[in-house]
């Protein structure tokens, strides 16, 4: 009887709390300027008119009807933006200096590692992240499923996940490894090969929450080279089947062979790519392959041990090539989403990669947008994400200065909402 009190007082309590949201006053942001996710420039004299959670006008003020009963918020020399979407993350990794991938996978205890996730959430949300696509566990299994439900109902503060469950590679082709071969030793991703397995294990990660499928295109198997660790066909068999659900796939490719093989197949982006060339980003590009740079992931090793900084020169050679490799892509009209590896650094510091896409050619304005209206569309949310104008989301972020004219003004955040619902408030 107690419960059922207590289960009908809980339930008054939410609708009561829904009746206020619902009711909750307009809110009319008044920035030094916005930008739109869209426009060339930022804009002087707009101002953002959020109702409940969508962004109900967008504009310049004396065009705008701002509601008797609003909430007027002022942002004086801040830029208002869409906020960040970041399309490669990993959520329950930190820092590989302060543990190895190996320690974090096979030693660290799962409740400890989700509950690192939930202060990396935090911590990419106020640092002006409001989405991301989470691509692999590494070894914490659908940890990542909890953790954005979390999210949703409002448990713990953090980013619109979609996410990717624990990722697909071919048997014998990923990690940890080293141990004698007589021992079976728990990988950071799930094993498949053949028809009748691929489908199975794509099946099920979608079942069991997968937004994505990721998949590993290619591997150093048995410490060799990087080499395609599944036929055109398995890949083309995983891209199928994830179709058939509405589901898109991911494919992690850094050598030639497996990004050719991953742009035939049909999946929709590319991770890292580092073994690219002219030829194969033309192909992406035919294939309408998107791809996620993962910049910072290689730079900050380079920073660590040279302490090289971006925009200083000269550029170490690891980083010269990378920078050569991103400026073929640009040049062959591939589409560059916004995709950090974050985790391998440190959350919260998402920034990093939109700065090193600008100090290796691109314009901020084209920077922000990989990270706004071209990623919503890339991820298939741009009806709802990426860019300022009235019934979208009300995801929105101000930062002191104008990102528009210098990129780093993004480490500058000063106010995170999502959903019309302010996460720090200016």
């Amino acid at each position: 009887m107690r419960a059922r009190r207590l289960l009908a007082t809980l339930a008054w309590l939410i609708v009561l709390l829904k009746g206020v949201v619902a009711s909750s006053p307009p809110i009319v942001l008044q920035p030094a300027r916005v930008f739109d996710g869209t426009a060339e420039t930022s804009h002087e004299g707009w101002v953002v008119v959020v109702n409940g959670d969508r962004i109900e006008a967008v504009g310049p003020a004396h065009r705008i009807n701002t509601p008797a009963d609003a909430q007027v918020v002022e942002l004086p020399e801040l830029t208002l933006l869409p906020g960040l979407i970041d399309a490669h993350t990993h959520v329950l990794l930190h820092p590989y200096h302060e543990a190895s991938w190996n320690d974090q996978v096979l030693k660290e205890p799962l409740a400890l590692r989700v509950c690192r996730a939930t202060n990396h959430l935090r911590s990419d949300l106020l640092s002006g992240f409001t989405t991301i696509r989470d691509l692999g566990t590494e070894g914490a299994g659908y940890a990542d499923v909890g953790l954005k439900q979390a999210v949703e109902q409002g448990i713990i503060p953090g980013p619109r996940m979609l996410i990717a469950t624990r990722a697909i590679v071919a048997t014998g082709s990923y990690a940890p490894k080293g141990y004698a071969p007589e021992w079976t030793i728990p990988q950071g991703a799930e094993e498949a090969d053949g028809v009748d397995a691929l489908i199975r294990v794509v099946r099920d990660q979608i079942g069991r929450g997968a937004d994505w499928i990721k998949v590993y295109a290619d591997a150093a198997m048995g410490g060799g080279p990087i080499r395609p660790s599944f036929s055109l066909e398995e890949l083309k068999l995983i891209v199928e089947t994830a179709r058939s659900s509405g589901i898109m796939v991911a494919a992690h490719a850094s050598s030639r062979e497996g990004m050719r093989r991953a742009s035939l197949a049909g999946v929709a982006t590319i991770e890292h790519g580092y073994g690219g060339d002219p030829e194969i980003f033309r192909l992406m590009r035919e294939c309408a392959v998107a791809l996620c740079p993962t910049l910072a992931a290689s730079e900050i090793s380079v920073a660590e041990n040279q302490g090289w900084r971006v925009g200083s020169e000269p550029i170490p050679e690891p980083l010269g090539r990378l920078r050569t490799l991103f400026q073929q892509a640009r040049e062959a009209g591939v589409t560059i989403v916004n995709g950090s590896d974050i985790g391998v650094f440190a959350h919260g510091d998402g920034a990093r990669e939109l700065e090193l896409m600008v100090a290796f050619g691109m314009t901020p304005v084209e920077a922000l947008r990989s990270a706004t209206t071209v990623a919503a569309r890339v991820l298939r949310l741009d009806d709802r994400l990426g860019a300022l104008k009235p019934g979208m989301l009300a995801d929105l972020i101000a930062v002191e200065g104008d990102p528009t004219q210098s990129i780093s003004s993004l480490r500058r955040v000063r106010m995170v909402m999502k959903g019309g619902v302010f996460f720090r408030r200016p």
